[in-house]
């Protein structure tokens, strides 16, 4: 993992955003998040300000509430989470303290994803170097009643633990399967009380737009898609490694600056994101046009697209928790057709059939696994027929 752009969050003063929002009211913190107009850097793009609006608004009869940082980065692809927990975890602790402020929880939970277990102690030392400076724990920064802490929490290896829901079932103790909404987890989340999950690069940026301001923050980007944005990128490229860009950069200036200038296409969004061809390489990387929590995977001229889509659908058959039928069942389908494909055994009627399989599962599957998993087969289809349908029989 190499960090190949100056990282602005590595400029922040430390705690500066802290000593910002505890100068303020909590509704005044939420107003300053909802006024910079920062989405979600998880892949979904919920707005972050209201968010954390609804879950300070949500009734807490007990008086709980909670803050987690989803840093279960699970995504094919994806590895800026864990640059970030590497080189400014403090950055990460503060935005989650700047949230338990602005919502008015007590307790917070870094669900961590169970490959990176290597990064647990470091994550544990700057904890408790937070604690002794009295930066969480009782009365923080010297703020009557303000108590607060934080604690690790390893997951098992799952990606379906990415989706919020499915995280806070393993939180529990419980096996990882999204839950039933509503309720959404700003309402009843961990342990039924009202909680905001956001994952770890969105806690970071906040310290910053506390710090600078929302206006700093809404001068960078688009008109949809605000502020800087942290991108992994791999694949067939001579310098991968995780780049920030504003938002509204193109496909064809990330390649650029990663040695990737020959791409035949680049899956932006990982393995449940969509294939860009090279004719398209003018799109922006935004919410409102090629939108990604992070994974740009860059594939060579050489690159056979059936190789790559068939081994998405491996993971996601792989990482399927099985529970709705879209899902459990359609993603062996698609893989054997992708299968199919490659021997020049899939006839043009069983590839429709195919495709409104994935249309199906976009519709009717109960989490992003199955709503997104046939995204990067489907893409092929629409965009680069004549390069796998020449395999299709007559």
């Amino acid at each position: 993992m190499t960090i190949r752009t100056p990282l602005t969050l590595a400029t922040v003063t430390p705690d500066a955003g802290l000593r910002a929002a505890l100068e303020r009211a909590p509704h005044e913190v939420i107003e300053e998040v909802t006024r910079s107009d920062m989405r979600g850097r998880g892949g979904a793009g919920f707005r972050t300000g209201l968010k954390w609006r609804l879950a300070s608004e949500a009734p807490a009869p007990d008086g709980r509430r909670h803050v987690v940082c989803n840093a279960d980065e699970g995504e094919p692809g994806t590895f800026k989470d864990r640059a970030l927990l590497s080189v400014v975890p403090d950055l990460v602790f503060e935005g989650m303290t700047i949230g338990a402020w602005a919502i008015g929880a007590t307790s917070g939970v870094v669900y961590l994803r169970g490959e990176y277990v290597y990064l647990r102690k470091g994550l544990e030392e700057c904890l408790a170097d937070r604690r002794a400076a009295g930066l969480l724990g009782s009365d923080i920064m010297g703020t009557p009643g303000f108590d607060f802490d934080i604690r690790v929490q390893l997951g098992s290896g799952s990606y379906l633990c990415g989706e919020e829901t499915a995280l806070l079932e393993s939180l529990e103790g419980r096996r990882g399967e999204p839950r039933n909404r509503f309720p959404y987890p700003v309402v009843r989340g961990l342990d039924r009380a009202p909680t905001i999950v956001n994952n770890v690069e969105t806690f970071a940026w906040v310290p910053a737009i506390m710090a600078r301001g929302a206006d700093w923050f809404l001068g960078i980007g688009t008109s949809a898609s605000k502020g800087p944005k942290l991108l992994s990128i791999s694949g067939d490229v001579a310098r991968p490694g995780v780049y920030e860009f504003p938002f509204g950069v193109t496909i064809r200036e990330v390649l650029t600056a990663s040695g990737g200038e020959n791409a035949h296409a680049v899956v932006v969004g990982g393995a449940c994101g969509v294939c860009v061809p090279a004719s398209d390489f003018a799109r922006t990387i935004s919410y409102e046009e090629a939108s990604t929590g992070g994974a740009v995977i860059v594939l060579g001229p050489d690159r056979d697209l059936l190789d790559v889509a068939e081994n998405f659908l491996e993971f996601f058959v792989d990482e399927s928790c099985g529970q709705c039928t879209p899902c459990r069942v359609g993603n062996p389908v698609l893989l054997e057709g992708v299968r199919a494909l490659k021997r020049g055994e899939c006839t043009p009627e069983r590839l429709g059939e195919l495709q409104r399989l994935g249309r199906t599962m976009q519709d009717a599957s109960k989490c992003g696994l199955g709503q997104t998993s046939p995204s990067f087969f489907l893409s092929l289809v629409d965009l680069f027929g004549p390069e796998i349908l020449h395999r299709v029989p007559a």
